[in-house]
């Protein structure tokens, strides 16, 4: 601030960004209050309008995928578990291989009852089309739903109609209610908007 009056250069708002990280699997992030105790001394002595943008600290861990075992393969090498939600939904874990916890939605499930090294792929014919490699998950039937767990800054605003998917629901839960917020995209929402020209 002082390099800046120097020059009188006068400024009335200071961003200080995010930084403020979650958990992941095994991440210790400061809290809010920890953070806070650090930089408020400096900033308070700034006199300027501070702005922070703290959204994934709000809404990553507030949010999760659901998807739905579709079936399971087994090479040589890997076994597969094929779900219904892809890259074009959860992009991370393809774009920079992001980790998210993938646990089974199951009222009762027992962590340390996993049975077998899989890994957790979508239907798109993509070989980056994946949602966790190397996961260690008890056995899975068709049908089974898996929560990616900390998918909630990430999912549906980076998610795409790539491939001619139809983005998914999304569902806000409060209590033991739950209430669509915004409807599953149907194929007809792909195309809407286009025009044939007449020429064809």
């Amino acid at each position: 601030m002082e390099f800046l009056k120097k020059y009188r250069i006068s400024i009335d708002y200071f961003n200080i960004g995010g930084g403020l990280g979650i958990i992941y699997s095994i991440e210790n992030p400061q809290t809010a209050k920890g953070f806070a105790k650090r930089v408020l001394p400096l900033l308070k002595r700034s006199g300027l309008k501070i702005i922070l943008e703290p959204g994934r600290f709000i809404s990553g861990n507030s949010g999760i995928l659901v998807t739905k075992v579709l079936y399971a393969k087994r090479t040589p090498r890997r076994k597969f578990i094929i779900v219904d939600s892809g890259m074009n939904d959860l992009i991370r874990p393809s774009l920079y291989e992001a980790y998210h916890k993938i646990v089974p939605v199951r009222a009762h499930y027992d962590a340390s009852k996993t049975s077998e090294k899989v890994d957790v792929v979508g239907p798109i014919c993509e070989s980056g089309d994946f949602l966790g490699r190397d996961r260690y998950l008890p056995r899975l039937d068709n049908g089974d739903l898996l929560a990616v767990m900390g998918a909630g800054a990430y999912g549906f605003t980076m998610s795409s109609n790539y491939n001619s998917r139809p983005r998914a629901a999304e569902v806000m839960v409060i209590n033991k209610s739950f209430y669509i917020v915004r409807r599953k995209e149907r194929y007809e929402d792909l195309v809407r908007g286009e025009t044939i020209p007449r020429v064809l």
